[in-house]
């Protein structure tokens, strides 16, 4: 099963308090583990016009200093990573359908300078699995799998990513329980 480009949706009672009510997009997955970026939790500091400065790139008036900085996840936090619309592809990894991500310096520069992608959003660090473990986290009632869903992944509406992202699925937030229960 790869679940490159499809969303990874938390579910209630997750153990650990970074990934809770998390949505993640699938960047890559294969028999050697999976890297993911978590979508839907913007970090109060840095700012991106304060992060933007710390890295020497200048923001022009046409640059978007207001997107957010979001948390990617727990591995190398002090990396970038840019998820973004496919209609840019200098240095880009594709994610699925619509998307993809970039990690070098030259994407920032372009977003400084009000250019490259449509829609973009920079993660500091990301989500990763060893083999097998995503699958094992799944089976363990750790994880939904979503189809992917660009739209949703790159909108700026965090606060109400991982309810709309369970309600595309058909899925009432209220009617999930924490437990596990296989039949």
């Amino acid at each position: 099963m790869d679940l490159t480009g499809k969303l990874l949706i938390a579910m209630p009672g997750m153990e650990d308090p970074r990934f809770e009510h998390s949505v993640v997009v699938v960047c890559a997955h294969s028999s050697e583990g999976a890297m993911g970026l978590i979508v839907n939790k913007p970090v109060p500091k840095p700012d991106l016009g304060g992060l933007f400065e710390q890295i020497g790139i200048p923001l022009t008036a046409g640059g978007r200093a207001s997107a957010p900085l979001l948390f990617g996840g727990p591995v190398e936090t002090g990396r970038g990573f840019v998820l973004h619309s496919a209609d840019w592809f200098a240095a880009t990894m594709p994610v699925g359908e619509g998307l993809a991500m970039t990690a070098t310096r030259d994407i920032l520069e372009e977003w400084g300078a009000g250019r490259g992608p449509a829609q973009a959003m920079l993660m500091l660090g990301y989500a990763g699995w060893g083999p097998g473990q995503l699958e094992r986290e799944i089976l363990a009632n750790g994880w939904l799998i979503a189809e992917p869903n660009p739209a949703l992944a790159l909108d700026a509406e965090h606060g109400t990513k991982w309810t709309r992202a369970l309600g595309a699925m058909g899925v009432d937030p209220r009617s999930l329980s924490a437990a596990a229960g296989h039949a």
